[in-house]
């Protein structure tokens, strides 16, 4: 059932049948009709959006059994059912038993469109408030994963929840370790696509001569040591998702066989002329320029806009220093459950390295850090200082230091500046303008 809010109707008699469907066309509701429960469960699923009604007496299984099992399915379906007179009492039992209504034969037209209708908007409202819930849920669980109270984060996990439930082709670029590859997984893991495989490719971790049947497979005895058959990666990514890391690495000649893929939804083994049919959304990830690229004739241009449907752009740490001490804690306490060490104190001195430090590794490197810390190393291998001569300066140092402070207070506050200037000692005049100084939320 594809239609949104229609009525299946379940009735064996077609006169009665006809007649239902008649005056529900006759109000513009949709409706459909079969003949027995059995029908009516092959086109019921998880995504059925209207509502049931079902006579009570059916060959096979009747409107009661029907109705114990759509609500084993979707409690909050409304089910109406039709009686004869000698049904009452059954039709009364029913009710105490999750039925939303009953009409008794028989029953004017009227009296059924206002049944369906009060039913239908029962119903929308209940998937209305089931969406908000899951959309509540979902965004709960990406600040888990995706963490950081930067304005750049905010606007990153805005666009995943737009996007995850699609199937757009993305492209995430990013500099190394900025966290593409987990970006993408969190593309897929909120989308429809979520029980089929996520199946990842570097791009720039195969030798060439292996690229073409890692990515399409062959077939036994395409090329000298092909013994069996092999399912490449779009292939297996089938009703799922594909991620290309470093994609700009993908060899010139491969690329028109992607562009081919993506185009036709369809792909042919090496040694093979059969067709395999795939559906596979492609995440593909970068940290070159690939416009740039497509200019100077170095990655296809029609590849580039094929993929670059939704672009993701995620900022380095040095552009987001607020959440610098906050994902350095949650990597921390990572660590600490990892080596079974007690959680280190985080000193104020420490805190101020951390956040004047560059990160040209970026959140991979900040782990790496925390990793350290949480055995008791020094926080860089050199010195209890960051070590690179492009270091920011004190001015620099000191405002990201009180940025992360501010960041930290209106966080704990829920966005409170009355209770955040207050903790921090600061009049609330002054916590607005660093507010919008630092462009904090």
């Amino acid at each position: 059932m594809n239609e949104p809010l229609s009525v299946l109707i379940v009735e064996d008699d077609p006169h009665v049948l006809l007649g239902c469907q008649q005056a529900l066309a006759l109000e513009d509701i949709p409706s459909v009709g079969v003949g027995s429960a059995e029908e009516a469960l092959q086109r019921i699923d998880s995504d059925f959006a209207g509502i049931v009604i079902s006579d009570i007496r059916l060959p096979g299984i009747d409107g009661l059994q029907l109705l114990q099992r759509l609500k084993q399915r979707d409690p909050s379906l409304p089910v109406l059912l039709i009686t004869g007179h000698g049904d009452i009492g059954m039709a009364v039992q029913a009710m105490r038993d999750g039925a939303y209504d009953f009409m008794e034969k028989p029953f004017s037209p009227e009296r059924l469109v206002e049944a369906c209708r009060r039913a239908l908007e029962q119903r929308g409202l209940a998937r209305e408030v089931s969406t908000l819930r899951r959309q509540l849920a979902g965004r709960q669980a990406l600040e888990q994963r995706i963490i950081g109270h930067s304005p750049a984060m905010e606007k990153l996990r805005e666009l995943i929840e737009n996007v995850a439930d699609t199937a757009a082709n993305v492209l995430i670029e990013g500099e190394t370790g900025t966290g593409k590859e987990l970006i993408a997984r969190c593309l897929h893991d909120f989308s429809r696509r979520q029980a089929k495989p996520f199946v990842a490719l570097n791009c720039g971790g195969l030798p060439e001569n292996l690229f073409e049947s890692e990515i399409f497979g062959h077939e036994a005895h395409a090329f000298t040591g092909a013994s069996k058959r092999r399912i490449g990666k779009i292939e297996h990514a089938n009703g799922g998702t594909l991620f290309l890391d470093e994609v700009e690495s993908m060899p010139l000649n491969l690329q028109i066989k992607l562009l081919r893929v993506l185009q036709e939804h369809s792909l042919e083994r090496l040694g093979s002329n059969q067709s395999v049919a795939v559906d596979c959304r492609v995440i593909a990830a970068t940290k070159a320029d690939l416009e740039q690229q497509g200019k100077a004739g170095q990655f296809r241009s029609d590849l580039y806009y094929r993929l670059n449907v939704v672009c993701l752009e995620l900022p380095p740490l040095r552009e987001r220093r607020e959440d610098i001490a906050l994902l350095f804690e949650h990597f921390l306490q990572l660590a600490a459950l990892r080596f079974d060490r007690a959680v280190p104190e985080l000193d104020r001195q420490t805190r101020a390295t951390l956040l004047a430090h560059d990160w040209p590794g970026n959140v991979r490197e900040l782990r790496n850090v925390a990793e350290r810390f949480a055995l008791g190393l020094p926080v860089f291998k050199h010195s209890g200082a960051a070590p690179d001569n492009n270091e920011p300066g004190f001015a620099e140092a000191v405002e990201a230091f009180e940025r992360n402070l501010l960041s930290d207070a209106l966080t704990r506050h829920a966005g409170n500046l009355s209770q955040a200037s207050q903790a921090l000692g600061m009049a609330k005049t002054t916590l607005f303008d660093k507010v919008k100084k630092y462009g904090l939320h």
